[in-house]
């Protein structure tokens, strides 16, 4: 058995707890260990948050015409716009993917895919494109790559707006309705 599940949220502040909790509660359900939970929720919620933050400048400006609008964007939302969140949790893996209709990654120097050996923690080479410490912005995404086993930073194709996914190998509780 699998669950899969879409959500379709408004860029607003109230909507980044919204999915972390829906997460959780469809992990909760299925008897994924909480530690993996959590990980993955904390993840969830970064990328939900630079959605919110970034994910519309193109439509959100004065201005704008909102043509680049997905049909899974309402024409009442443009004042706020929209993200859409989706998770499969399948097997042994649970995937994430959270897609807004900003303007995307920068296409030279955006942050690369990410893929590491599982339970390493040490540092790869890629974060040092990553901002300091003490920036006031950008950490976030460097957290998903340490809370999740593969990352992908990429760009919605044909129309604006920018793709994190990231999965992570699950592990269950005794008597997971879901295990493998």
């Amino acid at each position: 058995m699998s669950i899969w599940w879409s959500l379709h949220l408004r860029r607003e502040a109230a909507s980044v707890p919204l999915a972390r909790r829906f997460l959780l509660g469809t992990m909760e359900s299925a008897g994924v260990d909480p530690d993996i939970s959590f990980d993955l929720s904390l993840a969830l919620s970064e990328a939900c948050a630079n959605a919110v933050e970034h994910g519309g400048e193109h439509d959100d400006a004065p201005g704008g015409t909102g043509k680049n609008r997905d049909a899974w964007e309402e024409p009442s939302a443009t004042a706020s716009g929209q993200y859409r969140v989706t998770a499969y949790l399948d097997g042994e893996k649970c995937r994430i993917e959270v897609a807004d209709s900003g303007p995307g990654f920068p296409s030279r120097g955006g942050p690369p895919t990410s893929e590491r050996q599982l339970g390493s923690r040490l540092p790869e080479p890629q974060y040092a494109s990553h901002p300091p410490v003490t920036a006031e912005e950008g950490r976030g995404l460097c957290l998903i790559e340490q809370l999740a086993d593969h990352v992908h930073f990429g760009n919605r194709p044909g129309c604006a707006g920018a793709v994190v996914s990231f999965d992570k190998v699950l592990k269950w509780r005794e008597g997971a309705l879901l295990a493998v």
